[in-house]
């Protein structure tokens, strides 16, 4: 029919090729206006502020991944750090303890080699290797023996004073039996008053005057030295301290403990002492005149 239109579903648009090359020239308008002109600046910020939360919420499960990833990495290495500092902390600190225990033992050796010029007598320096098998005894183990010179009987000192005294002797190895041994005496002088006595280990570690009587002039605090008489203890060393005096005059001697001067039971490193010029012979024992006169028969008298 002359006049009648198509429906408008049967329409048809410009071709799809011109749809192309009009939305391609527009795009290149709009980028080079915007090149030139910035007019979709604001634009593209609101958008990006919009979109923000949306770019937050979409990685935040990576970010949380990847945090925990991180933590659990950093706290197992912290762990491994802790453990690598401890351990060098305590090898530090045993180094550390090795080199105060080293300097206490140098000091201790240049006092002794210091005393040992100060000695009369040949001496020789040894060291406390372990004590005895007997926990009853206060006895140790010297590192010298017969080889070094060392002889049964010598007395034992250190820097202060008197320690014990060479009990036994082997080729390589000698016993000291120390002051404080229960079954050890030694032959003393009190310095304030000059009184002499005998000085005998107690087994725990201190020692006692004994057979003195109750009014002995001893007082807590008095200096004991070796006598001498003994011919083994050079005389005037250092042996003890006078811890307290109990009188009881009930009893006929009084009870003298002692505190040893030297380190009877302290340091590692000793003195053992030659043996000192021998000692005049005793003079000869004189048979009493009266048992002379008892062996005799009477003579008869002379008319």
């Amino acid at each position: 029919m002359v006049g009648h239109s198509p429906p408008p579903f049967f329409k048809r648009g410009p071709a799809p090729l011109a749809k192309l090359v009009f939305f391609l020239v527009l795009s290149l308008a709009l980028l080079v206006s915007d090149l030139k002109l910035r007019y979709l600046d604001a634009f593209r910020q609101g958008l990006s502020v919009l979109a923000y939360p949306l770019q937050m919420a979409a990685a935040t499960p990576a970010d949380f991944v990847r945090n925990a990833s991180d933590y659990f990495a950093s706290l197992v290495r912290l762990q491994i750090e802790n453990k690598e500092l401890k351990s060098k902390q305590l090898q530090g600190g045993e180094r550390l303890l090795r080199l105060e225990q080293l300097e206490q033992e140098n000091r201790h050796l240049r006092t002794l080699l210091e005393a040992r010029e100060r000695q009369p007598v040949k001496s020789t320096v040894a060291e406390i290797m372990y004590t005895a098998k007997d926990p009853f005894s206060r006895k140790v183990i010297l590192d010298k023996g017969a080889q070094a010179g060392i002889e049964a009987g010598q007395a034992v000192v250190d820097d202060v004073g008197v320690v014990g005294q060479i009990t036994r002797v082997f080729p390589m190895q000698s016993e000291l039996t120390l002051l404080t041994d229960k079954d050890q005496a030694i032959p003393v002088m009190v310095v304030r008053s000059g009184l002499r006595a005998v000085l005998f280990g107690s087994g725990d570690g201190l020692m006692e005057l004994r057979y003195l009587a109750a009014n002995a002039d001893v007082q807590p605090g008095d200096k004991i030295v070796t006598s001498g008489l003994d011919g083994v203890f050079l005389a005037g060393l250092p042996v003890a301290t006078v811890a307290r005096v109990e009188r009881d005059q009930a009893q006929t001697f009084a009870r003298i403990p002692c505190l040893p001067a030297a380190g009877v039971e302290r340091f590692t490193h000793v003195l053992v002492l030659g043996h000192r010029e021998s000692l005049p012979a005793r003079p000869p024992e004189v048979e009493p005149v009266v048992g002379k006169l008892k062996g005799r028969k009477a003579r008869p008298a002379k008319e």
